[in-house]
């Protein structure tokens, strides 16, 4: 079966296609032409998810997912969370967004975070979520150079590693997309 993923970002594809890549074929936007940039204005990762699923599958006509994903940080209430992309203004700039999250939690005892991944699928017209969390903690500092986005300065429970120095198989099989892949997987296997 072959699904369009609604994203053109190299880091996700390789990641998700890590983990259903046996038994479906994953296509990514460029794959099927679309160029445009799907603006994410929705104030939830449901809302995001299901706006580019929606997207894709309107235009395209194809059996699609997309899936959003935020940094949940319990002592900045909940921030980056639905604009953790763009934390440190437009654009994707990774260094800039750990920036202001370091300097935001600077001092701070309550290292608490999550990330929250949420995928919509929309599968002959039908429209599903999937939502995987993973909790742990911020860094002080960076950690490691794998892995993207925040991955340097989050540490997940139960591991002494952040996720910016653990290898992609040990990452997917804990982290917050891996889980709701692995849902959306099952599902898949079921239908």
């Amino acid at each position: 079966m072959e699904l369009v993923f609604a994203t053109n970002n190299k880091h996700k594809l390789e990641e998700i296609s890590h983990i259903l890549d046996e038994h479906y074929k994953i296509v990514s936007l460029k794959e099927i032409g679309c160029n445009e940039d799907i603006a994410e204005t929705a104030e939830t990762l449901e809302g995001n998810a299901l706006l580019k699923a929606r997207y894709i599958h309107s235009r395209y006509g194809r059996d699609c997912f997309a899936d959003d994903t935020g940094l949940e940080i319990d002592a900045l209430e909940g921030k980056p969370g639905v604009y953790s992309a763009r934390y440190a203004g437009p654009g994707h700039d990774h260094q800039k967004n750990m920036d202001k999250v370091l300097f935001e939690m600077a001092g701070q005892a309550n290292r608490k975070a999550q990330f929250r991944t949420v995928i919509a699928l929309i599968l002959e017209g039908q429209e599903y979520l999937f939502e995987g969390i993973v909790k742990g903690e911020i860094l002080t500092e960076r950690h490691g150079d794998k892995g993207f986005g925040y991955d340097p300065i989050f540490k997940p429970d139960g591991f002494d590693l952040s996720f910016a120095e653990m290898d992609l198989d040990d990452k997917n099989e804990i982290s917050h997309r891996g889980r709701a892949t692995r849902k959306l997987a099952e599902f898949l296997n079921k239908s």
